[in-house]
């Protein structure tokens, strides 16, 4: 997947699934038998809704297969073990240097089981807009901001590189612009927007003058050098708190671990506060919603995924 290739050498990273560390078989395994080993083991503990398919399984290096993960029509590049035993929904490219962050968190930060506590927490949530496990990351947020509404100081962000093409610059950019200049219309879009990736449909029901977000994103665009795989718009804040892939929750300029069900977001959220309002009483669901778009719910092992080869 995405920017510049992989190396050999893969790495279980911040986005290994730790509930695909399956032991599917011993030994080698043909492509074929590959296939659908991982495409069941998706569909039975990953979703819900049986969409995932595997697709392209070949040979990489000695000991490796390479394959296509298509799940709700997003496609990520994956590697497994040949025995079968270890699944990796990302690697990271070492061929490349990558900008080293600056400050405190010049070497990454290590995500924290609690925030800081302050009287508002800060919270901001990374993501691609098209990354499957960013798009269930909105998802499960969206109840538990709304609910705790002005108790918090809330935006959504974007990681400073995109891994799934020139669509992604564009929403991102998109949902930039909606949130920055019509910010009172942006979860109404972004709810839209996350059922079925229908952006022009969503700028309409929601009401958005989309002659205003064409003209934002085009300013931006230009102010940020927006091309390629570079999404510089919040690089600053990425080198800032060592942010590597999609998604990421910083509260209280934090790295901070959590689930991605709206209660157990709302249950983080709420950690960081030094006194808690009622707010963080409201009942969510404890489910997690499945990756990519549309509605239904997934396993909680799909919370340790996400999108990264930087």
């Amino acid at each position: 997947m995405g920017a510049g290739g992989v190396v050999a050498l893969l790495v279980v990273a911040y986005v290994l699934v730790t509930g695909v560390k399956a032991v599917l078989a011993g030994g080698n395994i043909p492509a074929d038998k590959i296939q659908v080993k991982i495409q069941s083991y998706i569909n039975d503990n990953l979703v819900t809704d049986g969409s995932a398919k595997v697709s392209n399984v070949q040979k990489y290096g000695s000991n490796m297969y390479k394959m296509v993960i298509e799940v709700q029509g997003q496609k990520v590049d994956s590697y497994a073990t040949a025995d079968g035993k270890l699944l990796f929904p990302q690697a990271i490219d070492m061929s490349s240097s990558t900008p080293k962050a600056t400050g405190s968190a010049a070497a990454g930060q290590t995500p924290s089981a609690t925030a800081p506590k302050s009287d508002k927490p800060k919270v901001e949530l990374f993501i691609m807009s098209y990354c499957p496990y960013g798009t269930q990351m909105q998802k499960g947020i969206l109840p538990a901001v709304q609910a705790l509404g002005g108790k918090i100081d809330f935006s959504m962000k974007f990681v400073a590189y995109t891994m799934h093409g020139e669509k992604e610059n564009q929403e991102n950019l998109r949902q930039y612009c909606i949130e920055t200049e019509q910010g009172a219309k942006y979860f109404t879009y972004l709810t839209c927007f996350l059922k079925g990736s229908d952006a022009p449909g969503c700028l309409t029901s929601a009401k958005v003058d989309a002659g205003k977000v064409t003209a934002c994103m085009d300013a931006t665009s230009k102010k940020f050098n927006v091309t390629g795989t570079n999404f510089d718009v919040y690089k600053a804040e990425n080198d800032a708190y060592g942010v590597q892939g999609s998604p990421t929750l910083v509260i209280n300029g934090q790295q901070v671990d959590s689930g991605r069900d709206s209660a157990g977001l709302l249950s983080t959220i709420c950690s960081a506060f030094n006194t808690s309002p009622k707010e963080c009483e409201a009942k969510l669901s404890s489910a997690s919603p499945a990756p990519g778009f549309g509605e239904g719910t997934a396993s909680a092992s799909s919370a340790a995924a996400g999108c990264a080869t930087q």
